[in-house]
C-alpha cells in the first residue's frame, strides 16, 4: 500500500469519530424542515424515476417541483445529455434556477477488480466522470464493487489500496468516491467488509454509502450502523422491502417506499441521526410498478413517506 499521509489512528478517527460539521454542499431551504427534521436533507435518486425515461433535465425539474433539496443523478444520464449536444454550463444554470443541488452521482467504474488493464481504464473513466460532476458542483460519486460481483474472495487489503487510489484521484478533483455496500455482490456485500476497506485505505476522506435494502440483501445486521459516526456517512440510500420474497430471492425490483415494508426504518434513522447532523437521505427505488406511474406523483409520494419515517423516528 502506498505510504499514507496520515496515521492509521487518524484514519480510524476520521471514519468513526463524531464530527460537528460535514461538508454537504449547497442546499436550498425549500422543504421547510421542522427542527426535528433538520438532521436530514432530502434527495431523489434518479433510479426511482428510471422507468419513465425522462432525461436528466426533467428529472431535476421533478425533484424541485416535488420539494426535494437535491438530486442524485446517474452518470449515463449526464453523458446522454452531453451526447445530445447540450452543455454542462446550461445544465448548471438550470440546476441553480431550480434551487436544488446535485448531491451525488451513480457510476460503475471497475476500479476494484484484479485486472490491471481494466483498473487503469476505470481510473480514466472516473477522471472523466469526476470532471463532469465537478462542473456541476457535485462533490460525491458512488464507488460500488462493480466488476467484482460474481467471484468471491477479493483480497480486501488490495481493495483498500485500490480505494485509496481513487480517493486520492477524487481529492485532486474535489469529488469523493463513496464506498458502496452492494448486497447482491460476492464482494463488499456486508457492511463490515465495506468498513474494513474504508478504514484500511487510511485516507481521511474515506466514506461509506449504505443502503437499507442492500444491508438486508447482503446479510448485514442493521445494528452495525451504531459503530459508525461522524463523517463516515454523508449520504444514505433510503428504501424498504416486503416480507416476501425471502432474502435469498429478493431483488431490487421489490424495493418500496420507506414505511411500506418490514425494514426497521425507524431504528435505522435513529442510529443514523446519532452519527451527526446534516445527513442526506436519498430515495433509491427500482420498483417497476412505480415506473408505470406519473413521475411527479411518485416523487412526491416518496418525499412524503421519507418525512413521515423521519418524524416517526424522532418521536420514538
Amino acid at each position: 500500500m502506498p505510504q499514507s499521509t496520515c496515521t492509521r489512528r487518524e484514519a480510524l478517527m476520521g471514519l468513526f469519530a463524531t464530527s460537528s460539521a460535514l461538508s454537504l454542499g449547497q442546499y436550498s431551504n425549500k422543504s421547510n424542515n421542522s427542527s426535528t427534521e433538520a438532521d436530514f436533507q432530502y434527495c431523489l435518486n434518479a433510479s426511482t424515476l428510471r422507468g419513465q425515461e425522462l432525461g436528466v433535465v426533467r428529472e431535476l425539474e421533478i425533484a424541485s417541483e416535488a420539494g426535494y433539496d437535491a438530486m442524485e443523478v446517474w452518470i449515463n444520464g449526464l453523458q446522454k445529455y452531453q451526447e445530445e449536444g447540450s452543455s454542462l454550463s446550461d445544465l448548471q444554470k438550470r440546476i441553480d434556477d431550480l434551487g436544488i443541488s446535485v448531491a451525488s452521482a451513480i457510476g460503475f467504474a471497475q476500479w476494484i477488480v484484479d485486472d490491471d488493464s481494466v483498473r487503469k481504464q476505470a481510473i480514466e473513466q472516473l477522471k472523466q466522470e469526476m470532471d463532469i460532476l465537478a462542473q456541476l458542483g457535485c462533490t460525491r460519486i458512488a464507488a460500488p464493487p462493480a466488476g467484482a460481483t460474481k467471484e468471491p474472495g477479493l483480497d480486501l487489503m488490495k481493495a483498500a489500496e485500490r480505494y485509496r487510489a481513487i480517493l486520492e484521484l477524487g481529492e485532486s478533483m474535489d469529488v469523493i468516491p463513496q464506498l458502496e455496500v452492494w448486497g447482491f455482490s460476492a464482494n463488499l456485500h456486508r457492511l463490515g467488509q465495506t468498513m474494513f476497506v474504508a478504514v484500511e485505505s487510511q485516507h481521511p476522506r474515506a466514506r461509506i454509502l449504505p443502503d437499507i435494502y442492500h444491508l438486508y440483501k447482503g446479510g448485514s445486521e442493521f445494528n452495525g450502523l451504531k459503530l459508525l459516526s461522524g463523517s463516515a456517512i454523508e449520504l444514505f440510500h433510503v428504501n424498504d422491502y416486503p416480507a416476501q420474497p425471502v432474502r435469498s430471492e429478493i431483488d431490487d425490483s421489490y424495493r418500496v417506499y420507506p414505511g411500506d415494508g418490514v425494514a426497521p426504518v425507524t431504528e435505522v434513522l435513529q442510529d443514523l441521526r446519532k452519527t451527526g447532523p446534516g445527513k442526506i437521505l436519498s430515495l433509491e427505488l427500482f420498483n417497476r410498478d412505480y415506473w408505470k406511474q406519473d413521475a411527479l406523483t411518485v416523487a412526491k409520494t416518496g418525499l412524503t413517506k421519507m418525512k413521515q419515517s423521519v418524524a416517526k423516528a424522532m418521536k420514538a
